[in-house]
Formats: structure tokens, C-alpha cells, sequence
């Protein structure tokens, strides 16, 4: 390590003895050493430790601490959100629950006249975003929800994306008003026979019921997926206080095939 800090220029010997090649240092150097220790011991890289040490002074290098801290703290969070995972996965596995364990059935969803809104947003985790827009507009419209209403959301982009997703939120009413800017009233298709699983707790869980759904598919290849999905929050932050209690239902249109 002395070498390789000698070629990196952060600890230079004081002397190298000419016939036999040994780097030789000084008392002098001893802080500088501790310093390197330090700073090794707490995470900076090499080249960490040589911009700290040309800087070193009180505003420096508490600087430099506080970034690394930081950036420690990031590592640990993610460390942290992996270990979850695997306990989740552990917990599962023992109490024998797996993803192809959610219930699919087949049911008829009727039409309904809604009011909705549709964007595209950036990703999935946005549509709370939408669900806001909408309260806000009924609130502000004084618009007569009935308090049984069916409230969902339609996803139109027929993939999967990461970004920029087409996601329309719709609240059912009892009589059809009058458009205003992106809020719009129409009535939605029937779907015939509609393929549907319910997800019990935090929102995490619905990614593990679309692959359960997956499995459904690979043993029912009599249906083929056709049409945009759907997701109904029966249960969700406005009326559950823990996560664990949340109740989403998604709904994928199905058609047979012909044998």
C-alpha cells in the first residue's frame, strides 16, 4: 500500500535508500499517515483521499465528511430495501405463498358513464397525481358522487413502459354532464369477459399479481389478452391507515380462441 501510495502521490517517502530500493519516512509524516488511515477506514477512495488531503482544512474536510456520509447513508437505504425484499421473499416462501397464488376469475364488467381524466404522466407511480386533478375538479364543480361509486383507472398503452405511460382515471356518475378543458364525460365499453385478481396490501404486491397472472395465462392458453387493463383501488390511503390493509383489484380483458 506504501507503493502504490507513493505512485498515486498521496504519501511520497521522505527518502528511498539508494541500494536497497526501501521507501523511508519520517516522524513528520506519521499525521499524514493517520489521516490517509482515517479516510480509508470511512469509505474515500484513493482519489477521494488525495483531493481530501490538498484540502484539508476545518470547511474542507468537514465537507468532504458530510458528502461521504451521505453517500453512505444512500448505500446503506439501498442495502436496507434489498434486505426486505429477501425477508419478504423468506416469509413468503415459509408460509407457502408464492406469486401464482392469486385467485384469477372471469366476470363481466358493465358499462359505465364516468367523468375522467386522461395524461400521459411519467411512470406509474404519477397516477396519484391524477387521482388529485379529478378530486380537485369535482370538489371545485360541486359534481354529485354517489358514495358506492366505482372509481378506476384505465392504462391505454397496450405494453409495459417505464416512461411516459397513457393512464386515464375515471370515477362513475349518475347522469352525464358537460365537458370542461381535459375533463370529459363518456360511457365505457362492457367488457365480456374480463380476467380479474385481487391484491391485499401495499401497492408493491400488484407487480407479483401481474406475473400471477402471467402463470394464468401459460395454463389457460385457450385466452389471449386483448384491450387496455384496469385498476380499481377498493381500498387505499383515503380510507386505510396501514398499507397492509389496501385492496386493489386489477382487470385484464381476455377473449377466448378459437380451438
Amino acid at each position: 500500500m506504501l507503493r502504490y501510495y507513493d505512485e498515486m502521490g498521496i504519501l511520497k517517502p521522505a527518502k528511498i535508500d539508494s541500494h536497497t530500493g526501501y521507501r523511508l519516512y519520517s516522524v513528520e509524516q506519521i499525521p499524514d499517515l493517520h489521516k490517509i488511515i482515517f479516510l480509508r477506514d470511512t469509505g474515500f477512495s484513493v482519489s477521494e483521499i488525495a483531493v481530501a488531503l490538498k484540502d484539508w482544512n476545518q470547511d474542507q474536510i468537514t465537507g468532504h465528511l458530510i458528502s461521504k456520509r451521505l453517500e453512505i447513508e444512500s448505500v446503506i437505504n439501498t442495502e436496507q430495501e434489498k434486505l426486505i425484499k429477501i425477508d419478504t421473499a423468506i416469509q413468503e416462501m415459509r408460509e407457502e405463498k408464492s406469486s401464482i397464488n392469486y385467485n384469477v376469475t372471469l366476470k363481466t364488467i358493465p358499462a359505465y358513464q364516468v367523468l375522467s381524466l386522461r395524461k400521459i404522466i411519467p411512470n406509474y407511480f404519477c397516477e396519484g397525481m391524477l387521482w388529485q386533478l379529478l378530486s380537485d375538479f369535482i370538489d371545485q364543480e360541486h359534481i354529485n358522487i354517489p358514495p358506492s361509486s366505482s372509481n378506476f383507472a384505465v392504462y391505454h398503452d397496450l405494453d409495459y413502459k417505464d416512461s411516459n405511460v397513457d393512464v386515464e382515471v375515471c370515477v362513475a356518475v349518475n347522469q352525464m354532464g358537460v365537458d370542461k378543458n381535459q375533463f370529459k364525460y363518456r360511457e365505457t365499453e362492457q367488457i365480456n369477459t374480463m380476467a380479474c385478481a385481487m391484491v391485499y396490501g401495499p401497492y408493491e404486491n400488484i407487480a407479483v399479481a401481474y406475473e400471477s397472472f402471467a402463470h394464468w395465462l401459460t395454463k389457460n392458453q385457450q385466452f389471449k389478452m386483448i384491450g387496455q387493463t384496469r385498476q380499481v383501488c377498493h381500498r387505499g390511503p383515503w380510507n386505510e391507515d396501514t398499507p397492509d390493509k389496501y385492496l386493489t383489484e386489477i382487470q385484464i380483458p381476455v377473449e377466448k380462441q378459437m380451438p
